[in-house]
């Protein structure tokens, strides 16, 4: 099947028992069994529930990958993702990640013995140059969280495989619909499942999806014993979220490019981050569209408070990829966790404002964007 449909009639279609068109939601934590070890192949929920099963099998059909899994949020995902590996393992990482991710690799991981290295990803040179003996995997975002750097992931692909190192792909924001890492060579593709696979803010979630069974029987392992499972009601939430995710994400991308192109006139804007713009045309061209995040800097706070007040059509709020256009100030909210020096270094300013655009008529977003109208 071609996207729009695999969306829609991926993974377990239905319900074979009953002609359901949609797969229930099997509210349960254990299951009866004919005789001890005889059942009919589930024991207990947090090893696996039919829900959350036909909910793997759809994200690993979306992604081209082997197997797929769900867990309670994004960063139950990223940190189970770690576990696979020990201490005084090295692990490479986009230097431009999501908050919750720098923080968990650098508060609690670090304390557990692995050691990283944050480097710009978009230089392959660097990639190279921060491999060290014990490196085990590299961890990359692109386009990265909220500076929309973007990473080459077949190149990158490529010296992982020359040097027996796992490529881990956060496609949070690009999506399976907009991009295929696996396809593209990575070994994991990691999601927050609350953000566009949702798609309406009503559920937090994570997926992982691998490529080969070797790694799937080391990520179960980790999911069954640590427990940070997805429940039912969510896993069906999220296979109703992504149902939409084709004609969702076109409009957001739409809406994006109207945006761009009048933030591109504004004299208060300094810079725009949006994949556009990046100059990795190889980069550019593993996306079939640019995405629905925009990040851009303002002259000072004075106007990023002003554009922050009086808002209606668009809310003030943490998360993205919801049907609603949200906006934030990384360096207050969703990056304060990092360090106020590393994120000067980095170029997330006190004045980045990013946008995530929402799928409501976009002249009603310009018009909100718009100092002049307060």
């Amino acid at each position: 099947m071609k996207f729009n449909s695999l969306v829609i009639h991926g993974g377990i279609d239905g319900d074979e028992h009953t002609g359901s068109v949609n797969v229930p939601i099997y509210q349960t934590s254990t299951y009866r069994q004919e005789e001890v070890g005889k059942h009919k192949g589930y024991e207990y929920s947090r090893t696996g529930n039919p829900t959350r099963f036909a909910l793997e099998q759809l994200i690993a059909d979306l992604e081209s990958g082997y197997k797929g899994f769900a867990f309670g949020s994004g960063m139950a995902a990223i940190s189970s993702v770690l576990m696979m590996f020990n201490s005084s393992d090295h692990i490479i990482f986009s230097d431009d990640v999501y908050g919750g991710s720098y923080r968990v690799v650098s508060k609690i991981f670090t304390n557990l013995g692995l050691e990283h290295t944050f480097t710009n990803t978009s230089d392959i040179k660097n990639i190279e140059n921060a491999i060290k003996p014990n490196t085990k995997a590299i961890y990359i975002e692109t386009p990265t969280n909220p500076l929309m750097k973007l990473t080459n992931i077949k190149e990158v692909a490529k010296v992982a495989k020359n040097n027996n190192l796992l490529l881990i792909v956060d496609n949070t924001f690009m999506t399976p619909y907009l991009q295929k890492p696996i396809e593209l060579g990575a070994d994991l593709v990691l999601h927050s499942a609350t953000k566009y696979l949702g798609g309406h803010s009503d559920l937090v979630a994570g997926l992982v999806v691998v490529n080969t069974e070797e790694l799937a029987e080391r990520l179960h392992f980790i999911q069954n014993s640590v427990g940070g499972i997805l429940g039912p009601m969510d896993s069906f939430l999220l296979i109703r979220g992504i149902k939409t995710l084709s004609v969702r994400m076109e409009k957001h991308c739409q809406n994006a490019m109207k945006i761009i192109s009048w933030l591109e006139q504004q004299d208060f804007v300094t810079h725009i981050h949006y994949p556009k713009f990046d100059r990795n045309e190889d980069a550019k061209s593993q996306m079939k569209h640019y995405g629905g995040m925009i990040s851009f800097d303002v002259k000072n706070t004075d106007i990023q408070n002003k554009i922050l007040s009086n808002l209606h059509v668009i809310t003030l709020a943490e998360s993205l990829g919801g049907i609603e256009t949200l906006i934030s100030v990384p360096s207050r909210m969703t990056h304060a966790s990092i360090p106020s020096e590393t994120r000067k270094q980095l170029g997330i300013t006190d004045t980045l404002i990013r946008l995530s655009v929402g799928i409501e008529d976009s002249d009603d977003i310009i018009r909100e964007l718009d100092i002049t109208n307060k």
